[in-house]
């Protein structure tokens, strides 16, 4: 309950820690603040520089044939509209394919990519089939002469909650507006089109890019007895979206990996390795914040035994997700063995955290997720939904307690693991 306590006076006091906000620098406060009370050793915050993209205000709304208002949410990235906003009929589409197919229909309409959540498939397999067109819909749809794109939500339909998050313009491509829209709206649009009513839709978005701003990359540590220069790494990302109170994203895999710090310096366990504790930022719009520390322990990846980031939601565990060598998943399923009061001990490949895939792919540096029950976590992702009340007390603390556990023995080896 103390764990959970901790997240909603984060959540409460400052949400919507998008890179570049006040909110973001009284967390990276709080949060550092945190870790020298618990005493955590060497706390410091590492500078970043973050971009700053600032939603501004913004309205959707069907004006013919059939006016009502829908409910969008700018994704992150875009540019604006101009002050009297865009209107422009609208095309719905299922898939790239499809665009591709109607691509003489495109031409100065609005482009909806009407993409559902195959809640058949497991959770992270469904967000990664459809996420792509988030990211990518605005150029595909521009290259066609698009004025505008729209995505369905990433998620289950959820009471007409809009999602954001991240995309893209690549170079020398037009950069046209794009929202996420609800499910329900998405559908509702499908409709008109399929009876052949085709509807038309205005947006009025003021979102922009401003410079760079520094923020940082929040650590803590519990050196190591005998091999301190050896770390295992616990980490989340401290920033969430703008309109999200991010306590699934990732507020909770912030008090989590922060309480089994806390739990194993009470508990005067000291492992043979030093356990760093790192709080990322700018993970939702940037990924700095893994890049900047990358850039800063390059000639230490070799001495990183272990490291692990909690970005799925502070959920069930259904198992692990690790990647690196055989006999290194040979060793984690023996430490992951021990663990089965705490759910699920399988080991598969679906790994997550974001801020770790640099560390990764530049050092050949063993990484462990925990593959929770994501079956909740699509509904809350990248919205305002995304409160503390969704986050339950006992299954907050069914993570701390494999974080730590897990944490505690790779640290403790006598050998690290096998690359």
């Amino acid at each position: 309950q103390a764990a959970w306590t901790r997240l909603a006076e984060l959540t409460d006091r400052y949400p919507n820690r998008l890179a570049g906000t006040a909110n973001l620098d009284h967390a990276i406060a709080w949060g550092r603040d945190l870790m020298i009370r618990d005493g955590l050793e060497n706390v410091r915050v590492e500078e970043v520089m973050v971009p700053h993209w600032v939603r501004g205000a913004e309205q959707g709304a069907i004006t013919a044939p059939y006016p009502q208002p829908i409910a969008i949410a700018t994704l992150g990235g875009s540019v604006g509209t101009a002050p009297d906003g865009l209107e422009a009929p609208v095309l719905v589409v299922r898939s790239f394919e499809e665009l591709d197919a109607r691509a003489s229909e495109a031409h100065g309409r609005i482009v909806l990519f009407n993409v559902p959540f195959d809640e058949t498939m497991e959770p992270l397999d469904a967000y990664r089939a459809i996420s792509q067109y988030r990211g990518g819909g605005a150029a595909r749809a521009a290259a066609h002469g698009a004025v505008g794109m729209m995505v369905r939500s990433t998620g289950p339909i959820g009471h007409r909650t809009p999602h954001t998050g991240g995309m893209r313009y690549p170079e020398g491509v037009t950069r046209i507006p794009a929202v996420g829209v609800s499910g329900e709206d998405a559908e509702l649009l499908q409709r008109m089109q399929d009876r052949g009513e085709p509807a038309t839709v205005r947006l009025a978005l003021g979102a922009h890019q401003l410079p760079d701003v520094p923020s940082g990359n929040v650590i803590g540590e519990l050196v190591g007895r005998e091999r301190p220069d050896e770390v295992v790494v616990i980490a989340c990302h401290i920033d969430s979206w703008d309109i999200s109170p991010g306590a699934m994203d990732d507020g909770g895999g912030c008090v989590a990996v922060m309480e089994a710090a806390r739990i194993l310096k009470a508990l005067d366990l000291r492992p043979r390795r030093t356990v760093r504790v790192v709080l990322f930022t700018n993970e939702e719009n940037g990924l700095r914040g893994g890049q900047a520390y990358l850039e800063r322990y390059r000639g230490d990846l070799d001495r990183h035994v272990l490291v692990m980031e909690t970005d799925s939601g502070v959920l069930p565990i259904n198992g692990y997700s690790f990647v690196g060598s055989d006999a290194g998943r040979e060793v984690v399923a023996d430490i992951i063995g021990l663990l089965a009061p705490l759910g699920g001990t399988g080991v598969n490949d679906r790994l997550s955290g974001s801020d770790l895939f640099p560390i990764i792919r530049a050092g050949d540096v063993p990484a462990l997720s925990l593959d929770v029950d994501r079956r909740r976590y699509f509904y809350l992702h990248h919205t305002a939904a995304d409160t503390v009340d969704k986050v339950v007390p006992s299954e907050l603390a069914g993570v701390i307690a494999a974080l730590a556990s897990i944490a505690y023995v790779a640290a403790d080896l006598p050998e690290p693991l096998p690359r």
